[in-house]
């Protein structure tokens, strides 16, 4: 019970401290990008007197500590700020173009790990055979073409060229305003208006940044799973069970895969985090309608509140998924109770 309540503890002030330092380093990207935030408030043509007054409201003229802590209190009061394009509360904002990325994300997870692991697991089974180097060879491309290149060739290729699939947003104009946002996640809010043609668009609207993403996250899901495989294989256990005349397929699914589980777990976070903060360029050449181009038209425009609001949701997007990482890692892994 003592060993328990150590660990409990030892994570929580681990997640205060991380939280801290997130939110210290949000309110200093805030104040450090070479952008005043009041000249883009009122605008370049404001006399002085409105420039001084906008300061002041803003609390700007404050000592740097004093504004931190105004800071802080805002944030655990839920506010962000004002956006000065929208001139919508950042959190407003957020809450209506994050669900967007959410179901991006969520889609190519899914997608990547059942293409992702299979494939890991396969390699590994295969070690320094063909299809092993093949696996190998696509993973690397994975790793190494930059998403905007795949994203804009795709586009070229189904959209443009061949004509396969819809063009960039989320949905096509005719279904524009019919169908009501009820959860934020197109695909389900289509599936409770019972709109089957609206679901099956935005379907068709999501596949090509769902497979980018899910490309791009399966090449990391694979590598890592192989690595994972390739030590189970060589464990005791394995030999035993092999010395046992168990057929291939119960020694690689029944033992062996059982043992790496746990450890897909942290991977899987930790992809599925980075899907989240990393699906920006996605979402702009495809003009999808999330977070990933909130943060971008924001920061063109410098627009600090919605960028420094969307930094801290990916920071705490990171720790949330971090946390329940190994809060699983400890249920499901009985040696590190």
């Amino acid at each position: 019970m003592n060993k328990r309540i150590r660990s409990f503890s030892a994570t929580a002030s681990s997640v205060f401290l991380t939280l801290l330092g997130l939110t210290i380093v949000t309110f200093m990207i805030g104040r450090v990008m070479p952008v005043d935030p009041v000249i883009a408030a009122v605008g370049d043509n404001a006399s002085e007197a409105v420039i001084a007054r906008a300061r002041i409201e803003m609390g700007l003229d404050q000592p740097l500590i004093v504004q931190f802590f105004r800071y802080l209190w805002q944030l655990l009061h839920g506010d962000l700020g004002m956006s000065i394009l929208t001139r919508n509360p950042v959190s407003t904002d957020i809450a209506r173009f994050f669900p967007a990325t959410l179901e991006l994300a969520t889609a190519a997870l899914i997608l990547s790990a059942a293409i992702g692991i299979p494939l890991g697991v396969w390699a590994a089974v295969r070690q320094g055979k063909f299809i092993d180097q093949a696996i190998r060879v696509v993973c690397l491309a994975g790793h190494s073409v930059p998403v905007f290149m795949l994203s804009l060739i795709s586009l070229l290729i189904f959209y443009a060229t061949l004509g396969l699939a819809p063009g960039p947003g989320r949905q096509d104009i005719i279904f524009d305003g019919m169908i009501d946002p009820v959860t934020g996640l197109l695909t389900i809010d289509t599936l409770i208006a019972g709109d089957w043609d609206a679901f099956w668009d935005a379907v068709a609207h999501m596949a090509q940044p769902v497979c980018i993403l899910a490309y791009f996250s399966m090449a990391y899901i694979t590598r890592m799973t192989r690595a994972f495989m390739v030590d189970a294989l060589k464990g005791e256990f394995v030999i035993t069970a092999r010395a046992k005349g168990l057929s291939a397929s119960t020694v690689i699914w029944s033992h062996a895969f059982p043992t790496v589980a746990v450890q897909l777990v942290t991977v899987l976070a930790l992809t599925y985090a980075g899907l989240l903060e990393g699906a920006v360029v996605t979402e702009t050449v495809f003009s999808w309608p999330g977070l990933g181009q909130y943060l971008t038209v924001s920061l063109m425009n410098a627009d600090m509140n919605p960028v420094v609001g969307a930094t801290l949701l990916i920071g705490l997007i990171y720790v949330g998924l971090n946390l329940i990482a190994d809060l699983l890692y400890r249920v499901l892994d009985p040696r590190v109770r």
